[in-house]
């Protein structure tokens, strides 16, 4: 459903901008009690929660791979990858599928989330940037804050969270880790 977010009139706009067009949807989803959203031409689809093979020696918040069409998506629990305590899976769980920038390339990386609300307009000079401190989240994940009746929706850089360079480096340090483990022990 496409809704105009209700956005608070009286927030500073000149620095929010940033690199957002006038107006932009994003898709909002909920991580435990927070809202969040993402930009919506970041979204290729929305599938069922399920159906996921575990890869051994991940970090936790990879869940798994899933097999879309035939191709290979790495699954990520996107509340685990944000340093939040995740929810057990419920019957609104799905998987957000999302094309990640990598260079000249892109990836699809699957995020689960609690679940899927609605996409809304929102307008870049109604858009807040990061706060410094405060979030519980860490702030390069997010690329700004809307103010949407009452509350806030947390925009998330897909770019960031889910950079496939660094999901790769904490991936290769677990191994790493555990390589030196079973080393000493030996």
């Amino acid at each position: 459903m496409n809704t105009t977010a209700d956005i608070d009139s009286s927030v500073s706009r000149e620095s929010a901008a940033g690199n957002f067009s006038d107006t932009a949807q994003f898709l909002t989803f909920s991580l435990g009690q927070e809202t969040l959203g993402l930009n919506i031409l970041t979204i290729k689809e929305i599938i069922e929660y399920g159906r996921l093979t575990a890869v051994p020696q991940m970090p936790r918040f990879i869940e798994g791979v899933i097999n879309l069409r035939g191709r290979v998506v790495p699954v990520v629990n996107l509340a685990l990858r944000m340093g939040k305590s995740p929810t057990p899976p419920q019957k609104r769980t799905c998987i957000v599928i999302i094309e990640v920038a990598n260079g000249s390339n892109s990836h699809d990386v699957g995020v689960v989330v609690d679940s899927v609300s609605e996409v809304l307009d929102i307008p870049a000079n109604r858009i807040e940037p990061a706060p410094a401190f405060g979030a519980r989240l860490r702030t390069d994940f997010i690329r700004g804050m809307a103010k949407v009746g009452d509350a806030f929706v947390i925009l998330v850089n897909a770019d960031k969270v889910l950079s496939i360079d660094e999901m790769a480096s904490i991936a290769s340090g677990i191994n790493g880790h555990l390589e030196l483990a079973e080393g000493s022990a030996n």
